[in-house]
């Protein structure tokens, strides 16, 4: 079960409000099932949880809006939509994942520009060879995209693209053959 901060401190609330005044209704209220909990096992743990404590549980939205009736078939209908909330976020999940190999065989892949450029390597090892330090040349860098557009990239950053450098050039057959296995097991998906 995951720990999310502020629901933690929405359910310590709850706890102390019915600690102070047992007598009180304390109910918790979200907008919809799915955004309490990832899987079904943990959507009805916390509803049970709930319910030891004298808790009541209201969704606002989703398959059962209103306060949640842990007797009857209130407890089956409430583990019967959380277990389709589960399979709902899987199908998301599943379609992201064919989504984002699709992109990739394309050649489009997700996440920040590199810092260092091949271009900005290709300087960097060519001024190296002249006897210049990394230090040196830093400076020298201009970051072309990203959030960090404009700036120098840190020495960190010029030593991490070396290092895989060096690693792509002393294993090329390796790295040739692992890129061979990706596409092949792209092109069965």
């Amino acid at each position: 079960m995951r720990v999310w901060p502020r629901f933690e401190a929405a359910l310590e609330t709850c706890r102390q409000i019915k600690a102070h005044a047992p007598r009180c209704r304390v109910i918790l209220t979200v907008n919809e099932m799915k955004r309490l909990g990832r899987d079904s096992a943990e959507l009805t743990a916390l509803a049970d949880h709930l319910t030891a404590h004298g808790i009541v549980l209201e969704m606002l939205a989703g398959p059962l809006p209103g306060i949640y009736d842990p007797t009857g078939t209130g407890r089956i209908l409430f583990a019967f939509f959380a277990a389709m909330a589960e399979t709902d976020r899987e199908n998301i999940r599943e379609a992201t994942l064919e989504c984002l190999n699709a992109a990739a065989r394309k050649g489009k892949h997700g996440g920040r520009p590199p810092v260092i450029t091949d271009d900005m390597l290709h300087t960097v090892l060519r001024r190296l060879a002249n006897g210049e330090s990394v230090e040196d040349i830093q400076p020298d860098l201009i970051i072309p995209a990203g959030r960090r557009k404009g700036a120098n990239p840190s020495i960190a950053s010029i030593y991490r693209a070396l290092a895989e450098h060096a690693k792509r050039e002393t294993y090329p057959e390796a790295i040739e053959q692992a890129n061979a296995d990706f596409a092949a097991l792209n092109v069965a998906t």
